[in-house]
């Protein structure tokens, strides 16, 4: 790709440093920019650079927050008592999402993983633990991706907290709404049957 300006060469290359954006779609950002007065691309910048010099960690869950303490964690009308397990923020915003939870959050910050030289050290289970020690939690929801991996870290985490007098249950896995059988993995298939439910948890028998 050749260009006839070095500043828009050099937007180009940043814009397609991030995930899934390859130098065509970074450039039609890039033009798309120049075509925006400067005092939105100035707000534009801005916000970004706001965003990445004062983002915090909460100090209860880890999850991003404008605060010492996440709006989640704050919030009194959540359920302490309740806390769901998660790898990173992608997935408290999509179990957000559905509106069907009420209880708080931890997470890891990633999953084991010794090839890519990830063990307990680089998580955040330690700090796991002294909450289900000392913040009165009665249940963990492991809601870890049904992988080797994820299953390695549960396994781990339950593994340290055997002693602990806190519930600790996994999300329900099983063949997805509007899937086929014949497309199911060996594995999704026989957890599916292995966790089957009584029909009237779906369709009303009356």
């Amino acid at each position: 790709m050749v260009f006839s300006s070095k500043l828009i060469e050099d937007a180009v290359n940043e814009f397609a440093k991030l995930p899934g954006i390859g130098k065509k779609t970074a450039l039609r950002m890039v033009l798309q920019l120049l075509k925006k007065d400067l005092a939105e691309v100035e707000m534009f910048t801005d916000a970004v650079a706001r965003m990445r010099r004062e983002i915090q960690f909460c100090t209860t869950c880890h999850n991003v927050s404008d605060k010492e303490q996440c709006e989640i964690c704050s919030n009194t009308s959540r359920n302490r008592a309740q806390v769901c397990v998660v790898e990173n923020i992608r997935d408290v915003i999509a179990i957000e999402s559905t509106q069907q939870y009420n209880g708080t959050y931890h997470l890891l910050g990633g999953i084991l993983s010794p090839l890519d030289g990830i063990g307990p050290d680089q998580l955040n289970i330690n700090t796991l633990c002294d909450r289900v020690a000392n913040d009165g939690v009665e249940e963990l929801i492991m809601a870890l991706s049904p992988t080797i991996e994820g299953d390695t870290t549960v396994y781990y985490i339950a593994k340290q907290l055997k002693d602990a007098k806190v519930n600790i249950t996994t999300i329900a896995r099983g063949i997805a709404f509007g899937g086929e059988l014949e497309y199911a993995d060996e594995m999704t298939l026989a957890r599916s049957i292995a966790k089957r439910l009584p029909l009237e948890n779906y369709v009303s028998l009356k």
